[in-house]
């Protein structure tokens, strides 16, 4: 059986280390990845035997472009400056960026594109989020990324291509942000902490290790039945509260919440998760 070429962008990121173990479980799947950083591919082990290709999604190098016209699906993570959301640079460079190397490699016959995209685009609403609620962008970098979105769709009515809007929600894990809320609590259990400073922790929200966010990109992307906008979640609320107790639990951590601290972000709801029915659609099917 010929094994389908599959293209990453971002894949040195956070969620494209993850992405990429989980290409390499599925036994068809060739993988190319772009990264500005061959060292640093280098340097990791899952990457050992990639196609790894030094280039980015602004200056694709000839190399990028030869291969482009064998790739079957791309699964594009790329997205410079989080977690900054508030910054006009999402607008003013991700978003085109983001759109003209799309629509360079659809000019190139690309069938099979699958974006991800965040739950921020719903905007300040309260309550399960279904894919079907309309988007209500309340910071640059959700407007920016519902641009993106509405630009390819656009290119999608002109375009034969299946496309995938994998929208992600709360996700922890080794190799994110040092100023992450997980990634804080860690820094503080290494340090001992008697306690840990965060916000009330009433907060409702729908959070997935980003290991199984990552297989959900995989068999989002790799299916073709189950197109348009799809929620990367739980589907299941939790209290940030209640998520970091549970957390310091599974550790055998004793470490006192100084709750009230921080005030709640002004940029989400205080309550909100995903509807993720049609991700568990296609898990069932790839299964």
């Amino acid at each position: 059986m010929q094994k389908k070429k599959v293209l990453v962008t971002g894949a040195t990121g956070f969620i494209g280390q993850y992405v990429i173990q989980g290409l390499q479980k599925k036994s068809n799947i060739q993988i190319f990845a772009i990264t500005r950083n061959a060292k640093k591919a280098a340097s990791l082990e899952s990457f050992s035997k990639l196609n790894v290709i030094e280039t980015d999604i602004v200056n694709l190098n000839a190399r990028a472009l030869q291969n482009f016209g064998n790739i079957d699906a791309v699964i594009h993570l790329a997205w410079d400056g989080l977690p900054n959301y508030k910054e006009s640079f999402h607008i003013e460079k991700n978003l085109f960026d983001s759109y003209n190397f799309c629509k360079r490699i659809i000019d190139l016959g690309i069938k099979n594109l699958s974006v991800v995209g965040t739950c921020f685009e719903y905007g300040m609403v309260n309550g399960c989020l279904p894919e079907s609620l309309e988007s209500r962008p309340n910071n640059s970098y959700a407007v920016a990324k519902d641009s993106l979105r509405k630009f390819i769709e656009l290119l999608a009515t002109k375009n034969s291509f299946s496309f995938k809007w994998i929208r992600l929600f709360y996700m922890y894990g080794k190799g994110q942000a040092k100023n992450s809320l997980i990634s804080q609590l860690d820094d503080a259990i290494v340090r001992k902490d008697e306690s840990f400073n965060m916000s009330g922790g009433e907060q409702l929200r729908d959070y997935l290790h980003v290991s199984e966010v990552a297989e959900n990109i995989v068999s989002c992307s790799l299916q073709t039945d189950i197109p348009g906008i799809i929620n990367c979640c739980s589907g299941k609320p939790i209290s940030v509260r209640s998520f970091v107790e549970n957390y310091l639990k599974e550790r055998n951590v004793n470490m006192k919440l100084n709750l009230g601290y921080y005030p709640y972000a002004d940029y989400e709801p205080m309550a909100f998760w995903g509807d993720n029915t049609k991700l568990k659609r296609i898990l069932e099917s790839s299964n």
